[in-house]
């Protein structure tokens, strides 16, 4: 239950509650704790199959836009590191990545995840170094 919570606080309270999920059959998402949240909400799964772009073709074109990001990351060497020389980790990656999607416009409608998600774009940290570099 503790998990569930953590869902409610992090990710309900500021996103809404999903009109439903759609997801290959993996069970992280046939576990008891999502039955039980579906439950608990009133909402359902809907299952596909892995990279079946007829099913949820926007979920899959995030994942691969996401797969490319850090292809790319690796491919050049990019590494981010810390003054003393130690690399970050995922745990610090990951939000970058994810920052680098929500501020980037996408093709499909012109405008970036950010400015549809929340009516705002999130302000990137290039913007303050540029002002500190002028």
């Amino acid at each position: 239950m503790d998990t569930a919570i953590m869902i409610w606080n992090r990710f309900i309270i500021h996103a809404g509650l999903f009109q439903n999920i759609i997801s290959d059959i993996d069970p992280k998402f046939t576990s008891v704790l999502w039955t039980n949240l579906h439950n608990w909400f009133g909402k359902h799964f809907s299952f596909s199959t892995a990279y079946h772009p007829q099913t949820y073709g926007l979920s899959e074109r995030m994942i691969q836009a996401h797969e490319q990001m850090i292809i790319i990351f690796y491919a050049y060497g990019l590494e981010f590191k810390y003054s003393d020389g130690f690399p970050h980790d995922w745990c610090t990656l990951i939000p970058a990545l994810e920052l680098a999607y929500k501020i980037s416009i996408h093709s499909e409608t012109g405008k970036t995840p950010g400015m549809l998600e929340k009516v705002w774009n999130p302000r990137p940290p290039y913007d303050t170094l540029k002002k500190d570099l002028v």
